[in-house]
Protein backbone atom coordinates (compact mmCIF):
# COMPACT_ATOMS: atom_id res chain seq x y z
CA UNK A 1 0.00 0.00 0.00
CA UNK A 2 1.24 3.37 -0.80
CA UNK A 3 2.20 5.69 1.67
CA UNK A 4 0.48 8.89 2.56
CA UNK A 5 3.58 12.06 2.15
CA UNK A 6 3.59 14.87 3.94
CA UNK A 7 2.19 17.62 1.54
CA UNK A 8 5.18 20.21 0.71
CA UNK A 9 4.68 23.91 1.43
CA UNK A 10 3.12 25.74 -1.72
CA UNK A 11 6.48 27.31 -3.05
CA UNK A 12 7.84 23.49 -3.06
CA UNK A 13 5.73 21.57 -4.93
CA UNK A 14 7.43 20.36 -7.99
CA UNK A 15 6.00 20.91 -11.19
CA UNK A 16 3.70 18.64 -12.48
CA UNK A 17 6.17 15.87 -15.21
CA UNK A 18 5.30 15.76 -18.44
CA UNK A 19 3.09 12.69 -19.55
CA UNK A 20 4.74 10.11 -19.88
CA UNK A 21 6.13 9.63 -24.03
CA UNK A 22 3.27 6.64 -24.50
CA UNK A 23 0.61 8.84 -23.93
CA UNK A 24 -0.56 11.43 -26.67
CA UNK A 25 0.12 15.13 -25.39
CA UNK A 26 -2.36 17.38 -24.36
CA UNK A 27 -2.47 21.06 -23.97
CA UNK A 28 -2.74 22.87 -20.87
CA UNK A 29 0.19 20.11 -18.65
CA UNK A 30 2.00 22.36 -16.28
CA UNK A 31 -0.72 25.38 -16.54
CA UNK A 32 0.39 27.60 -13.67
CA UNK A 33 -2.88 28.24 -10.88
CA UNK A 34 -2.66 31.14 -7.91
CA UNK A 35 -2.92 29.74 -4.35
CA UNK A 36 -5.45 31.56 -2.16
CA UNK A 37 -2.54 31.83 0.25
CA UNK A 38 0.20 33.37 -2.74
CA UNK A 39 2.21 32.00 -5.14
CA UNK A 40 1.66 29.74 -8.04
CA UNK A 41 1.62 25.90 -8.34
CA UNK A 42 0.89 23.56 -11.60
CA UNK A 43 -2.52 22.51 -12.22
CA UNK A 44 -3.33 18.94 -10.55
CA UNK A 45 -6.06 18.64 -13.12
CA UNK A 46 -8.41 15.42 -11.53
CA UNK A 47 -11.76 16.62 -13.34
CA UNK A 48 -11.42 14.65 -16.76
CA UNK A 49 -14.74 12.99 -16.42
CA UNK A 50 -16.15 16.23 -16.84
CA UNK A 51 -14.39 17.77 -19.71
CA UNK A 52 -10.79 16.81 -20.78
CA UNK A 53 -8.60 18.77 -22.23
CA UNK A 54 -7.76 19.13 -25.47
CA UNK A 55 -5.23 17.02 -27.38
CA UNK A 56 -1.93 18.35 -29.43
CA UNK A 57 -2.95 16.65 -32.35
CA UNK A 58 -6.71 18.02 -32.25
CA UNK A 59 -5.35 21.62 -32.19
CA UNK A 60 -3.12 20.58 -34.93
CA UNK A 61 -5.74 19.40 -36.89
CA UNK A 62 -8.23 22.35 -36.00
CA UNK A 63 -5.10 25.25 -37.01
CA UNK A 64 -4.70 22.50 -40.77
CA UNK A 65 -9.25 23.25 -41.16
CA UNK A 66 -9.78 26.49 -40.21
CA UNK A 67 -8.12 28.72 -43.12
CA UNK A 68 -10.21 26.05 -45.30
CA UNK A 69 -13.50 26.19 -43.07
CA UNK A 70 -16.49 26.92 -44.89
CA UNK A 71 -20.16 25.65 -45.77
CA UNK A 72 -20.68 22.21 -46.07
CA UNK A 73 -23.19 20.30 -48.64
CA UNK A 74 -24.17 23.03 -50.47
CA UNK A 75 -21.90 24.97 -50.98
CA UNK A 76 -20.35 24.81 -55.15
CA UNK A 77 -16.95 27.34 -54.11
CA UNK A 78 -13.82 25.28 -53.74
CA UNK A 79 -13.66 25.24 -49.95
CA UNK A 80 -16.71 24.59 -49.46
CA UNK A 81 -16.41 21.43 -50.79
CA UNK A 82 -13.19 20.90 -49.17
CA UNK A 83 -14.81 21.61 -45.59
CA UNK A 84 -17.36 19.08 -46.78
CA UNK A 85 -14.88 16.54 -47.62
CA UNK A 86 -13.30 17.14 -44.36
CA UNK A 87 -16.51 16.71 -42.80
CA UNK A 88 -17.66 13.60 -44.08
CA UNK A 89 -14.50 12.48 -43.58
CA UNK A 90 -14.46 13.13 -40.41
CA UNK A 91 -17.49 10.85 -40.36
CA UNK A 92 -15.58 7.62 -41.94
CA UNK A 93 -12.90 7.77 -38.86
CA UNK A 94 -15.54 7.89 -36.66
CA UNK A 95 -16.93 4.97 -37.93
CA UNK A 96 -13.71 3.34 -38.10
CA UNK A 97 -12.83 4.08 -34.49
CA UNK A 98 -16.28 2.97 -33.18
CA UNK A 99 -17.00 -0.46 -35.00
CA UNK A 100 -19.67 0.64 -37.17
CA UNK A 101 -20.58 -1.93 -39.10
CA UNK A 102 -21.68 -1.81 -43.15
CA UNK A 103 -25.39 0.10 -42.91
CA UNK A 104 -25.06 1.57 -39.91
CA UNK A 105 -25.62 5.53 -39.52
CA UNK A 106 -23.14 7.60 -37.62
CA UNK A 107 -24.99 10.94 -36.76
CA UNK A 108 -23.12 13.77 -35.63
CA UNK A 109 -24.48 15.91 -32.73
CA UNK A 110 -23.98 18.05 -29.66
CA UNK A 111 -23.34 15.23 -27.27
CA UNK A 112 -24.33 12.10 -25.48
CA UNK A 113 -27.10 13.97 -24.14
CA UNK A 114 -28.17 15.08 -27.35
CA UNK A 115 -27.27 11.65 -29.19
CA UNK A 116 -29.56 9.76 -26.68
CA UNK A 117 -32.48 12.44 -26.72
CA UNK A 118 -31.90 11.95 -30.42
CA UNK A 119 -32.23 7.88 -30.11
CA UNK A 120 -35.29 8.36 -27.95
CA UNK A 121 -37.36 10.06 -30.54
CA UNK A 122 -36.86 7.50 -32.93
CA UNK A 123 -37.30 4.37 -31.10
CA UNK A 124 -40.48 3.58 -32.72
CA UNK A 125 -43.82 4.39 -31.04
CA UNK A 126 -44.75 3.09 -28.06
CA UNK A 127 -41.20 0.92 -27.59
CA UNK A 128 -40.38 -0.47 -23.89
CA UNK A 129 -36.95 0.81 -22.64
CA UNK A 130 -35.56 -0.53 -19.79
CA UNK A 131 -32.79 1.19 -17.71
CA UNK A 132 -30.92 1.06 -14.12
CA UNK A 133 -30.90 3.66 -11.68
CA UNK A 134 -27.47 3.62 -12.41
CA UNK A 135 -27.40 5.59 -15.35
CA UNK A 136 -26.26 9.14 -15.77
CA UNK A 137 -29.27 11.56 -16.32
CA UNK A 138 -28.34 11.88 -19.79
CA UNK A 139 -29.23 8.04 -20.55
CA UNK A 140 -31.69 7.93 -17.69
CA UNK A 141 -34.13 10.54 -18.50
CA UNK A 142 -34.65 11.03 -22.16
CA UNK A 143 -37.21 8.44 -22.61
CA UNK A 144 -39.66 10.01 -20.25
CA UNK A 145 -39.34 13.63 -21.82
CA UNK A 146 -41.66 14.95 -24.20
CA UNK A 147 -41.28 14.18 -27.38
CA UNK A 148 -39.74 10.80 -26.57
CA UNK A 149 -41.97 8.18 -28.41
CA UNK A 150 -40.88 5.16 -26.04
CA UNK A 151 -44.31 4.05 -24.13
CA UNK A 152 -43.56 2.20 -21.09
CA UNK A 153 -40.09 2.87 -18.91
CA UNK A 154 -38.80 0.17 -16.53
CA UNK A 155 -36.20 1.53 -14.19
CA UNK A 156 -34.60 -1.32 -12.58
CA UNK A 157 -33.17 -1.11 -9.26
CA UNK A 158 -29.30 -1.22 -8.33
CA UNK A 159 -27.99 -4.22 -9.37
CA UNK A 160 -25.89 -5.89 -6.33
CA UNK A 161 -23.58 -7.63 -9.13
CA UNK A 162 -23.14 -7.45 -13.09
CA UNK A 163 -24.40 -10.83 -13.29
CA UNK A 164 -27.41 -9.55 -11.06
CA UNK A 165 -27.38 -6.18 -14.26
CA UNK A 166 -27.73 -9.66 -16.61
CA UNK A 167 -30.81 -11.25 -15.05
CA UNK A 168 -32.49 -8.46 -13.99
CA UNK A 169 -32.38 -7.06 -17.65
CA UNK A 170 -33.22 -10.49 -19.54
CA UNK A 171 -36.33 -10.74 -17.10
CA UNK A 172 -37.47 -7.05 -17.36
CA UNK A 173 -37.28 -7.15 -20.95
CA UNK A 174 -39.13 -10.78 -21.44
CA UNK A 175 -41.57 -9.72 -19.04
CA UNK A 176 -42.14 -6.40 -21.57
CA UNK A 177 -45.12 -6.07 -23.62
CA UNK A 178 -45.08 -7.81 -27.42
CA UNK A 179 -43.34 -4.77 -29.48
CA UNK A 180 -40.05 -3.00 -29.43
CA UNK A 181 -37.72 -2.81 -26.59
CA UNK A 182 -34.77 -1.16 -25.94
CA UNK A 183 -32.21 -1.85 -23.11
CA UNK A 184 -29.75 1.56 -22.24
CA UNK A 185 -26.98 1.10 -20.34
CA UNK A 186 -23.38 2.43 -19.22
CA UNK A 187 -20.82 0.95 -20.47
CA UNK A 188 -19.00 2.67 -17.16
CA UNK A 189 -20.03 4.47 -14.17
CA UNK A 190 -19.53 8.44 -14.12
CA UNK A 191 -19.37 7.92 -10.40
CA UNK A 192 -17.84 4.79 -9.53
CA UNK A 193 -15.65 4.13 -13.05
CA UNK A 194 -16.55 0.79 -12.62
CA UNK A 195 -17.02 -0.93 -16.19
CA UNK A 196 -20.74 -2.40 -17.10
CA UNK A 197 -21.15 -6.07 -18.37
CA UNK A 198 -21.78 -4.65 -21.30
CA UNK A 199 -21.08 -7.67 -24.12
CA UNK A 200 -23.29 -9.88 -21.83
CA UNK A 201 -26.34 -7.63 -21.38
CA UNK A 202 -26.09 -7.78 -25.24
CA UNK A 203 -26.12 -10.85 -25.51
CA UNK A 204 -29.49 -11.20 -22.86
CA UNK A 205 -31.10 -8.37 -24.73
CA UNK A 206 -30.45 -10.24 -28.22
CA UNK A 207 -32.11 -13.26 -26.89
CA UNK A 208 -35.37 -11.94 -25.62
CA UNK A 209 -35.58 -10.18 -28.99
CA UNK A 210 -34.80 -6.30 -27.52
CA UNK A 211 -31.91 -3.56 -29.07
CA UNK A 212 -29.30 -2.50 -26.34
CA UNK A 213 -27.71 1.42 -26.33
CA UNK A 214 -24.61 2.22 -24.70
CA UNK A 215 -23.68 5.51 -23.06
CA UNK A 216 -19.98 5.24 -23.72
CA UNK A 217 -19.39 9.10 -22.52
CA UNK A 218 -16.99 7.82 -19.92
CA UNK A 219 -15.55 4.67 -21.32
CA UNK A 220 -14.15 5.36 -24.70
CA UNK A 221 -11.42 8.27 -23.18
CA UNK A 222 -9.98 5.06 -21.25
CA UNK A 223 -11.12 2.33 -23.75
CA UNK A 224 -11.93 1.82 -27.25
CA UNK A 225 -15.47 0.93 -27.76
CA UNK A 226 -16.48 -1.58 -31.18
CA UNK A 227 -20.19 -1.46 -31.56
CA UNK A 228 -19.75 -5.07 -33.86
CA UNK A 229 -17.44 -6.43 -31.07
CA UNK A 230 -19.37 -5.87 -27.95
CA UNK A 231 -22.76 -6.66 -29.75
CA UNK A 232 -24.54 -3.15 -28.79
CA UNK A 233 -26.75 -1.78 -31.54
CA UNK A 234 -26.34 1.56 -30.32
CA UNK A 235 -23.34 3.83 -29.21
CA UNK A 236 -23.47 7.62 -27.89
CA UNK A 237 -20.18 9.49 -26.77
CA UNK A 238 -18.67 13.08 -26.40
CA UNK A 239 -15.96 14.48 -27.78
CA UNK A 240 -15.62 17.09 -25.17
CA UNK A 241 -14.83 13.84 -22.60
CA UNK A 242 -12.79 12.37 -25.70
CA UNK A 243 -9.96 14.99 -25.62
CA UNK A 244 -12.20 16.84 -28.57
CA UNK A 245 -13.59 19.84 -26.63
CA UNK A 246 -15.55 21.78 -29.57
CA UNK A 247 -19.10 20.70 -29.46
CA UNK A 248 -19.20 17.59 -31.09
CA UNK A 249 -20.51 14.02 -30.38
CA UNK A 250 -21.78 10.92 -31.91
CA UNK A 251 -24.53 8.85 -32.06
CA UNK A 252 -24.10 5.58 -34.27
CA UNK A 253 -25.78 2.42 -34.22
CA UNK A 254 -28.29 0.63 -36.26
CA UNK A 255 -29.67 2.91 -39.33
CA UNK A 256 -33.60 1.29 -39.42
CA UNK A 257 -35.29 3.37 -36.69
CA UNK A 258 -33.22 6.70 -37.11
CA UNK A 259 -34.24 6.08 -41.16
CA UNK A 260 -37.88 5.40 -40.00
CA UNK A 261 -38.23 8.06 -37.78
CA UNK A 262 -39.38 12.49 -38.19
CA UNK A 263 -35.88 14.26 -37.98
CA UNK A 264 -35.28 15.28 -34.36
CA UNK A 265 -35.01 19.12 -35.65
CA UNK A 266 -36.26 20.54 -38.92
CA UNK A 267 -34.78 22.63 -40.85
CA UNK A 268 -32.34 23.26 -44.02
CA UNK A 269 -30.05 20.24 -44.84
CA UNK A 270 -32.30 17.73 -43.19
CA UNK A 271 -34.91 18.33 -46.06
CA UNK A 272 -34.68 16.97 -49.44
CA UNK A 273 -37.66 19.24 -51.19
CA UNK A 274 -40.07 21.48 -49.63
CA UNK A 275 -43.28 22.46 -51.52
CA UNK A 276 -46.17 24.66 -50.57
CA UNK A 277 -47.78 21.69 -49.18
CA UNK A 278 -45.38 19.22 -48.28
CA UNK A 279 -41.90 18.17 -47.31
CA UNK A 280 -39.66 15.67 -48.50
CA UNK A 281 -36.78 14.52 -45.66
CA UNK A 282 -33.00 13.70 -46.44
CA UNK A 283 -32.68 10.35 -45.89
CA UNK A 284 -29.55 9.58 -43.15
CA UNK A 285 -27.34 11.00 -41.56
CA UNK A 286 -28.67 14.60 -42.95
CA UNK A 287 -32.01 13.17 -41.86
CA UNK A 288 -30.74 14.39 -38.17
CA UNK A 289 -27.92 16.58 -38.58
CA UNK A 290 -30.29 20.02 -39.63
CA UNK A 291 -29.10 23.35 -39.69
CA UNK A 292 -25.15 23.71 -40.66
CA UNK A 293 -22.75 21.52 -38.96
CA UNK A 294 -19.97 21.46 -36.62
CA UNK A 295 -17.58 20.91 -38.97
CA UNK A 296 -14.72 21.64 -36.50
CA UNK A 297 -16.04 19.94 -33.96
CA UNK A 298 -16.49 16.54 -36.15
CA UNK A 299 -13.02 17.47 -37.40
CA UNK A 300 -11.93 17.39 -33.83
CA UNK A 301 -13.96 14.28 -32.36
CA UNK A 302 -12.27 12.51 -35.74
CA UNK A 303 -8.38 13.80 -34.63
CA UNK A 304 -8.72 12.69 -31.15
CA UNK A 305 -10.17 8.87 -32.73
CA UNK A 306 -7.05 8.89 -35.36
CA UNK A 307 -4.50 10.11 -31.91
CA UNK A 308 -6.02 7.49 -29.71
CA UNK A 309 -6.17 4.75 -32.20
CA UNK A 310 -2.66 5.29 -33.45
CA UNK A 311 -1.31 5.30 -29.52
CA UNK A 312 -0.53 1.57 -28.00
CA UNK A 313 -3.74 0.82 -26.33
CA UNK A 314 -1.88 -1.27 -23.77
CA UNK A 315 0.47 0.99 -22.30
CA UNK A 316 -2.01 3.66 -21.99
CA UNK A 317 -4.08 1.02 -19.99
CA UNK A 318 -1.43 -0.10 -18.06
CA UNK A 319 -0.47 3.41 -17.28
CA UNK A 320 -3.78 4.30 -16.23
CA UNK A 321 -4.16 1.40 -13.74
CA UNK A 322 -0.86 2.15 -12.32
CA UNK A 323 -2.59 5.42 -11.39
CA UNK A 324 -5.51 4.62 -10.47
CA UNK A 325 -3.99 2.24 -8.07
CA UNK A 326 -1.42 3.96 -6.57
CA UNK A 327 -4.32 6.91 -5.72
CA UNK A 328 -7.01 4.51 -4.26
CA UNK A 329 -3.94 2.88 -2.01
CA UNK A 330 -3.37 6.51 -1.20
CA UNK A 331 -6.88 7.68 -0.50
CA UNK A 332 -7.26 4.07 1.96
CA UNK A 333 -5.01 4.49 3.88
CA UNK A 334 -6.45 7.46 5.52
CA UNK A 335 -8.88 7.81 7.91
CA UNK A 336 -12.01 8.63 7.36
CA UNK A 337 -11.74 8.85 3.40
CA UNK A 338 -14.63 6.00 2.00
CA UNK A 339 -14.22 5.03 -1.64
CA UNK A 340 -17.78 4.74 -2.98
CA UNK A 341 -18.33 1.44 -5.26
CA UNK A 342 -21.44 -0.42 -6.42
CA UNK A 343 -20.14 -3.55 -6.85
CA UNK A 344 -16.99 -5.37 -5.39
CA UNK A 345 -13.99 -3.06 -4.71
CA UNK A 346 -12.01 -4.75 -6.94
CA UNK A 347 -14.22 -4.72 -10.22
CA UNK A 348 -12.50 -3.10 -13.06
CA UNK A 349 -13.19 0.27 -13.32
CA UNK A 350 -11.56 3.43 -15.77
CA UNK A 351 -9.92 6.10 -13.50
CA UNK A 352 -12.55 7.30 -11.65
CA UNK A 353 -12.81 7.95 -8.40
CA UNK A 354 -15.62 9.08 -6.15
CA UNK A 355 -15.32 9.26 -2.71
CA UNK A 356 -16.11 11.19 0.93
CA UNK A 357 -14.25 12.19 4.12
CA UNK A 358 -15.55 12.22 7.46
CA UNK A 359 -15.58 15.45 8.94
CA UNK A 360 -15.24 17.96 5.47
CA UNK A 361 -18.49 18.55 3.50
CA UNK A 362 -17.67 17.72 -0.21
CA UNK A 363 -18.15 21.18 -1.52
CA UNK A 364 -15.52 22.99 1.54
CA UNK A 365 -13.33 19.72 0.50
CA UNK A 366 -13.03 20.38 -3.47
CA UNK A 367 -12.78 23.95 -2.74
CA UNK A 368 -9.83 23.79 -0.08
CA UNK A 369 -8.35 21.56 -2.84
CA UNK A 370 -8.36 24.40 -5.19
CA UNK A 371 -7.55 27.43 -3.15
CA UNK A 372 -4.88 25.67 -1.18
CA UNK A 373 -3.19 23.11 -3.27
CA UNK A 374 -4.10 23.90 -7.17
CA UNK A 375 -5.84 20.99 -7.12
CA UNK A 376 -9.00 20.48 -9.48
CA UNK A 377 -11.85 17.85 -8.89
CA UNK A 378 -15.77 17.92 -8.65
CA UNK A 379 -18.29 17.65 -6.24
CA UNK A 380 -21.93 17.01 -5.85
CA UNK A 381 -24.24 14.13 -7.18
CA UNK A 382 -22.38 14.31 -10.60
CA UNK A 383 -25.53 14.20 -12.84
CA UNK A 384 -26.25 10.95 -11.62
CA UNK A 385 -28.44 11.35 -8.31
CA UNK A 386 -30.20 8.18 -7.72
CA UNK A 387 -26.78 6.30 -7.82
CA UNK A 388 -24.96 8.44 -6.00
CA UNK A 389 -27.25 9.10 -3.12
CA UNK A 390 -27.46 5.40 -2.71
CA UNK A 391 -23.91 4.93 -2.25
CA UNK A 392 -23.15 8.12 0.01
CA UNK A 393 -22.11 6.88 3.55
CA UNK A 394 -24.53 8.50 6.10
CA UNK A 395 -23.69 11.60 7.23
CA UNK A 396 -22.60 13.04 3.36
CA UNK A 397 -25.12 14.47 1.05
CA UNK A 398 -22.52 14.92 -2.19
CA UNK A 399 -19.17 13.83 -2.80
CA UNK A 400 -15.97 14.35 -4.26
CA UNK A 401 -14.78 12.61 -7.60
CA UNK A 402 -11.10 12.45 -8.96
CA UNK A 403 -10.84 11.54 -12.79
CA UNK A 404 -7.88 10.31 -14.32
CA UNK A 405 -6.71 11.21 -18.02
CA UNK A 406 -3.51 11.63 -20.44
CA UNK A 407 -2.30 14.48 -18.37
CA UNK A 408 -2.41 12.85 -15.19
CA UNK A 409 0.85 12.11 -13.26
CA UNK A 410 2.26 10.46 -10.18
CA UNK A 411 2.93 13.99 -8.56
CA UNK A 412 -0.36 14.89 -9.28
CA UNK A 413 -1.68 11.88 -7.50
CA UNK A 414 0.50 12.14 -4.49
CA UNK A 415 0.00 15.77 -4.21
CA UNK A 416 -4.16 15.06 -4.14
CA UNK A 417 -3.72 12.13 -1.16
CA UNK A 418 -1.41 14.33 0.96
CA UNK A 419 -3.85 17.01 0.22
CA UNK A 420 -6.73 14.94 1.30
CA UNK A 421 -4.33 13.36 4.48
CA UNK A 422 -4.07 17.06 5.57
CA UNK A 423 -7.53 18.26 4.85
CA UNK A 424 -9.02 14.74 6.77
CA UNK A 425 -6.54 15.42 9.95
CA UNK A 426 -6.68 19.30 9.90
CA UNK A 427 -9.50 20.72 7.86
CA UNK A 428 -9.03 23.45 5.53
CA UNK A 429 -6.30 25.97 6.32
CA UNK A 430 -8.38 29.38 5.14
CA UNK A 431 -12.28 30.10 6.16
CA UNK A 432 -14.71 30.17 3.50
CA UNK A 433 -17.90 31.45 2.60
CA UNK A 434 -20.38 30.96 -0.09
CA UNK A 435 -20.64 32.89 -3.31
CA UNK A 436 -23.85 32.03 -5.17
CA UNK A 437 -23.39 28.47 -4.56
CA UNK A 438 -19.89 28.13 -4.27
CA UNK A 439 -17.41 28.12 -1.38
CA UNK A 440 -14.23 30.27 -2.02
CA UNK A 441 -11.36 31.35 0.29
CA UNK A 442 -11.85 34.43 2.66
CA UNK A 443 -9.38 37.08 1.25
CA UNK A 444 -8.60 40.24 2.18
CA UNK A 445 -9.74 41.29 -1.29
CA UNK A 446 -13.21 39.68 -0.69
CA UNK A 447 -13.51 39.60 2.96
Amino acid sequence: MTAVVENPAPSAVPAARECSPEAPAVLGTGVPVPLAAGGTVDYANFDYAASAPCLEAVRDALDEALPLYASVHRGAGHLSQVSTAAYERARRTVAEYTGVGAGDAVVFVRGTTDALNLLARCVPDGCTVVVFAAEHHASLLPWEHRGSRAGRVVRLPLPETPGEAVRAAREALRAAPEGPRLLCVTAASNVTGEIWPVRELAEAAHAEGARIAVDAAQYVPHRRFDLKATGADYVAYSGHKLYAPFGAGVLAGRSDWLRAAAPYLAGGGATGNVTDHDVRWNDLPARHEAGSPNVLGAVALAAACEALREADQERLHAREEALLRRLRAGLAAIPGVHDLCLWDGRHPRVGIVSFVVDGVPAGLLAAALSAEHGIGVRDGLFCAHPLTRHLLPEGHDQAVRASLGLGTTEEHVDRLVAAVARLAEHGPELEYRDDEGRLVPVTPANA
